[in-house]
């Protein structure tokens, strides 16, 4: 009979024979029995999520063109020489959340729910300072445990402007070109942080250029990571703080998220209304935009909680 892990001959043909008249649904679920979950699990539709952002991202045109381009040509790659590292920061209710969703969405079968998508939170899994050498090993193991089981996986970092400094250098041999461990290609897998920090220099570029009678889409994405990297860098309270995930430049992309304007809140309500099946209509959708606060307090240019709040006052105004 055959050895550890063959199909029995008889099978085989009665699978064979099957295969004659089977659907490419049904070849695939084949194939995946007889391979690595993961790899059946992951089911990238680069296209559907460039339809997507183009039609239910607001006001950020820097995420679509960087995200969509990136997360193409990694994928094209079959032989990447590293992780893909990117790195979304911006005020908050931008968006930074929403895009790191439905990029999952866009890579996996079951999006956030795979079992191959992993997300941390500083509050959540690091909450104490004085433990922090014991996140680092917990950290390490989780990453390093993962990637062997599955070398697709996606690694979601929120909120790392509250991650404890220092803490966040200890998965950097995994971010490199080299990392490959008992077999397994570790450089297919993808990072993404997610911050608050730098959202006050972003928005403070963006508020200059409207002083200066510009639009915000004129701002340089040069300017913008160069203010946002220096900004997470020097700040003794955020996670990157001296880390040398930027000075060794292990992000790939810097995604900055811009603050939004009030036909851009317009657009979100239009969006909500839309989603939730209901009639849209213009008063409702100036009263939300009107009820939002935004900033600087006279000129009202921008809103200070971006599109954060627009679900719970679609609902107050209905």
């Amino acid at each position: 009979m055959g050895g550890g892990g063959s199909v029995p001959l008889r099978l085989l043909l009665l699978l064979l024979g099957a295969a004659g008249s089977a659907t490419p649904w049904d070849l695939r679920a084949l194939r995946c029995s007889f391979s690595a979950a993961c790899e059946c699990d992951f089911r990238p539709d680069v296209r559907g999520l460039e339809c997507d952002l183009a039609l239910n991202l607001v006001g950020q045109h820097f995420v679509r063109q960087l995200v969509v381009k990136g997360v193409r040509e990694f994928l094209q790659n079959h032989d990447p020489v590293k992780p893909l590292v990117m790195s979304f920061h911006g005020w908050t209710g931008t968006g930074k959340t929403y895009v790191s969703s439905m990029l999952v969405r866009y890579l996996f079968r079951d999006g956030v729910h795979s079992p191959y998508v992993h997300q941390f939170s500083p509050i959540v899994h690091f909450p104490h300072a004085e433990q922090i050498e014991q996140y680092k090993e917990n950290l390490k193991s989780w990453i390093q445990g993962n990637l062997t089981n599955c070398g697709r996986s996606v690694f979601l970092f929120d909120e790392m402007d509250k991650m404890h400094p220092g803490l966040i250098d200890v998965i950097i041999p995994f971010l490199g070109p080299s990392w490959v461990v008992y077999g397994t290609n570790y450089r297919k897998a993808i990072f993404i942080f997610i911050s608050n920090g730098g959202g006050e220099q972003i928005n403070r570029m963006a508020l200059d250029l409207w002083y200066a009678r510009k639009d915000r889409e004129e701002i340089s994405l040069q300017d913008l990571e160069s203010a946002v990297s220096e900004a997470v860098f020097e700040n003794p309270n955020n996670g990157f703080w001296k880390s040398g995930i930027i000075e060794e430049h292990l992000i790939d992309l810097l995604v900055p998220f811009l603050p939004l304007k009030q036909h851009h809140v317009k657009q979100c309500v239009m969006n909500e209304l839309t989603q939730q099946g209901l009639t849209v209509q213009q008063d409702i959708i100036q009263a939300v935009a009107d009820s939002i606060p935004y900033f600087p307090d006279e000129e009202r240019v921008f809103s200070s909680t971006g599109c954060k709040t627009v679900a719970s006052r679609v609902t107050f105004f209905l």
